[in-house]
């Protein structure tokens, strides 16, 4: 019983962390939170063992981080 009131608090602030996501403006910040959010989810996911979003929370974090690493690149080629 524990547990699962300790994954329903994970997936409760992986919600709130993308909601923090969507309203930030700043595009570094979005993804972290978007990743921090989606990392909480995908532990929900996993833990319902829930064969759609466990696929859907994965890709969303590689995604985003694929874009997080983009605005590294960019942010080096300014520099130079």
């Amino acid at each position: 019983m524990e547990l699962n009131i300790a994954m329903k608090i994970i997936g409760a602030m992986g919600l709130l962390f993308i909601v923090a996501g969507v309203r930030e403006h700043n595009e570094r910040r979005e993804d972290i939170l978007f990743i921090l959010g989606s990392s909480g989810l995908l532990a929900y996911s996993i833990y319902l063992k829930d064969p759609i979003f466990i696929p859907l929370q994965a890709i969303f974090i590689i995604v985003t981080g694929w874009e997080l690493w983009q605005l590294r690149g960019k942010k080096e080629s300014r520099g130079n």
